[in-house]
């Protein structure tokens, strides 16, 4: 029996790859993306409510985020941009994520607060 082809292992890899995410969906498991993005508005969005210097803070973080970007390759201005439009949008009390309509079904108690 010999090797599989790249394009055999590629789609059995797919197919392996979309039924870990229906299993996933199914468990109402977040992704890394979904548990980070709640991370950050939280982190911020307290921050800013709570911390008088914090946006001094933001600002150091900001610098230094930027710093790691580049780094990887990307352009510091647009990363200081990126990083700025993302503080202005998180700095809401709500979450400012669309809902996941297919998980409605474990949606939390109407009188939690973010």
């Amino acid at each position: 029996m010999g090797r599989k082809s790249q394009e055999q292992r590629l789609a059995e890899q797919a197919e392996r790859q979309k039924e870990q995410r229906d299993k996933d969906r199914e468990a109402a498991k977040p992704s890394r993306d979904d548990v980070a993005r709640m991370t950050l508005w939280w982190m911020i969005s307290n921050a800013w409510r709570r911390d008088p210097e914090a946006r001094e803070w933001l600002s150091d973080a900001r610098d230094e985020l930027t710093d790691l970007l580049v780094a990887q390759g990307f352009d510091a201005q647009a990363c200081g941009d990126e990083i700025e439009r993302l503080y202005v949008e998180y700095r809401t009390d709500t979450p400012p994520f669309r809902i996941k309509r297919h998980l409605k079904r474990n949606q939390p108690p109407e009188d939690l607060n973010f």
